[in-house]
């Protein structure tokens, strides 16, 4: 009992003396050679930043408010809300938003559902689960563009998916033209941007699927709750936060469309297939409009910032 007091007594007295100045220079030094060296390691990334993503920004939010052109002799002035004027008058960008809002409409759910179906499929203990999970990633990890250049020969009216159908209907099917119909244009290209996209939000559902403790499960099996049951009162509320970054992310790329019509369609046909990020490119670069094709952006960060808005207020956490 004396030796636990005195040792008591000592520590008390280390901790109630003040350490000598020079170890409290010593360290001084050592945590401002840390905080220089992470500066210096940090400061890489803090210029890429700046230089490719905050100055673009900040010029094309200065940009739209003015008649800049690509390549003019003429310098740019400002014209005031000119560039808006025309926008909210043109019937192409009318065409490329209600495109942009039908793909999103379409593929957000679609795509996160899908993905959530994989997940639990991939999540059971059976065997082969590594190489269903393998198969299903193969085209995240394949290039948008070699994808879409695939589809493309597929959607032709002789193409793959005529004569499989025509195969399977015995004759009876007439082959459409996919890509060159008004009507199944962008349909197409949504069966092709979810098959794409699917497996990449089917692997965050299944990280989203593992966190949750294996003990609720077996809590709601002596509870005798079915699988739908263990589903809607165990799985669906652990996976909330999931949901609410796939909803986010999926919604942003499905907002963002642009190389599936680039290398598809071109925006056509009759601008059935034109969103709004196609066209701010197309006025840009094509026809060198670069005050324009500010503006376009400008009110598209608007539109996605609103959804985005819109969609945090839907899925906050409920007292």
């Amino acid at each position: 009992m004396t030796t636990f007091r005195t040792f008591d007594a000592a520590r008390a007295e280390s901790i109630d003396t003040p350490p000598d100045p020079p170890v409290k220079r010593t360290r001084s030094r050592a945590l401002r050679g840390e905080r220089s060296a992470a500066a210096w390691m940090i400061s890489p990334a803090i210029v890429l930043f700046i230089l490719f993503l905050i100055i673009p920004i900040v010029l094309a939010f200065g940009l739209a408010f003015t008649d800049t052109r690509l390549i003019s002799p003429r310098p740019g002035r400002f014209v005031g809300l000119d560039n808006f004027a025309y926008l909210f008058t043109d019937p192409v960008f009318w065409a490329s938003v209600r495109n942009t809002f039908y793909f999103a409409i379409v593929v957000v759910p679609v795509q996160a559902g899908f993905a959530l179906l994989l997940a639990l499929l991939v999540n059971a203990k059976v065997r082969g689960t590594n190489f269903f999970r393998t198969v299903y990633f193969l085209p995240v990890v394949t290039s948008m563009v070699v994808v879409s250049l695939l589809w493309r020969f597929m959607y032709q009216k002789d193409g793959l998916i005529n004569q499989v159908l025509g195969a399977l209907s015995f004759g009876t099917y007439t082959p459409i033209d996919w890509l060159n119909d008004p009507v199944w244009a962008m349909p197409a290209i949504m069966f092709m941007s979810i098959w794409q996209g699917v497996a990449f939000h089917m692997v965050i559902w299944l990280a989203g699927l593992q966190t949750i403790p294996a003990e609720l499960y077996e809590a709601s099996e002596i509870d005798g709750a079915s699988r739908w049951q263990q589903f809607l009162y165990v799985t669906w509320p652990g996976l909330r936060q999931t949901a609410t970054l796939i909803l986010v992310t999926i919604t942003i790329a499905a907002f963002s469309l642009f190389t599936q019509i680039a290398v598809m369609t071109d925006g056509g046909p009759l601008d059935t297939t034109t969103t709004v990020v196609y066209q701010a490119v197309r006025t840009g670069y094509q026809q060198l409009q670069t005050g324009l094709a500010s503006a376009i952006s400008l009110v598209f960060f608007v539109l996605v910032l609103i959804v985005s808005g819109i969609q945090r207020y839907l899925t906050r956490e409920r007292s």
